[in-house]
């Protein structure tokens, strides 16, 4: 062989061995997802690699998500995921994907979009378990976190408390279907709803502290007969002077509330469970007492409380305001909006 031929065959060969990875290249599969921009971070290879053949597996689609979330937007997850759950219909997990795509609406105040993909999630796709949680519970708590409509609220408690009886806050998933019916008008089922709550002592309501006591209260107010109240405050007002007037305990303490009457001082809180004192004797103080009051309520009485002062009782502190308070009640309509003589309060504070 002359050198020419050679050196022609070393070319060849030297042409050849570069040609070879490009050919391996272009012989590997092309597997496009709708939604994926582009490949070249590790997790999105790895979800087009296992897309080639089916669904790919949940861990690798999640962080697929999560790559181009943080290479690209979050619109760009949202079409990620959507793409996915679009090319494979019968993915088990596809469930969850969307609850993802509604959280990802909902962190942008699109709660309305987030309720769609929400409740495809819950009505489309199985009950599968993601890290131990059905993804049809995810969905409800979603939900609850963007539906204010009291009916639809229903449905998704009573789903929560048909299905996973075991695994949530019974009193927690009572009160809040006790506020739903509530806002529905439907009062007998909100108060049993109240009562299953109570009966759940371990049972916080996040950002209402004083949940129990309120709730205690209201189941307290609903069991009575109320027939304290008057219609307008100026005839209750009237006819408590007038038995103060006359030293009348019995005739006074007829219009005392009969639920919920609290006896503290202005430092003291209504929920406070020391505000009422079981033993206080009001017919004793007034049979002792000369007693006087304002011809006029105080200035910072309005048009749901009020205040009447009066002093000269035989007491440590001799000066008492008479707190006034209009009914809040729409479960009975001949009550709600009534005024009633709810407490007392002790010493100066005007």
């Amino acid at each position: 062989m002359t050198v020419t031929g050679y050196i022609m065959n070393f070319m060849r060969l030297r042409l050849l061995s570069a040609l070879i990875p490009l050919l391996l290249l272009l012989a590997l599969p092309l597997v496009s997802v709708r939604g994926v921009p582009g490949g070249g971070d590790l997790p999105i290879r790895n979800y087009l690699s296992y897309a080639a053949e089916g669904p790919p597996p949940f861990p690798v689609v999640e962080r697929a998500a999560r790559a181009t979330r943080d290479r690209e937007s979050t619109s760009a997850m949202i079409a990620f995921l959507t793409g996915h759950v679009t090319r494979f219909p019968m993915d088990q997990n596809n469930g969850y994907y969307l609850s993802i795509v509604g959280d990802l609406y909902r962190d942008q105040g699109g709660n309305d979009l987030a309720r769609q993909y929400y409740r495809r999630a819950l009505l489309r796709y199985p009950d599968v378990h993601v890290r131990g949680v059905p993804t049809h519970q995810i969905s409800i708590n979603r939900l609850l976190t963007v539906v204010e409509d009291p009916r639809e609220r229903i449905e998704y408690l009573h789903y929560l408390q048909d299905h996973y009886r075991e695994s949530i806050d019974r009193g927690l998933v009572a009160y809040y279907l006790a506020r739903a019916y509530e806002n529905a008008g439907r009062w007998s089922e909100a108060f049993e709803s109240y009562r299953v709550f109570l009966a759940h002592p371990g049972t916080r309501i996040p950002g209402e502290p004083n949940a129990r006591n309120e709730t205690q209260r209201r189941v307290a107010f609903y069991d009575s007969n109320r027939q304290w109240t008057h219609r307008d405050l100026e005839s209750l007002v009237s006819a408590i002077t007038s038995a103060l007037w006359a030293q009348n305990p019995a005739a006074l303490l007829r219009y005392r509330a009969g639920e919920n009457f609290f006896t503290m001082s202005w430092q003291q809180d209504e929920m406070d469970p020391n505000s009422d004192i079981p033993t206080f004797d009001i017919g004793a103080f007034l049979r002792r007492s000369r007693v006087r009051f304002s011809s006029d309520l105080e200035l910072n009485s309005n048009a749901n409380e009020a205040y009447l002062r009066t002093w000269g009782w035989s007491h440590r502190i001799p000066t008492w305001y008479l707190y006034f308070r209009r009914i809040d009640f729409p479960a009975d309509p001949d009550v709600h909006g009534n005024w009633e003589w709810g407490g007392i309060l002790f010493g100066e504070a005007f």
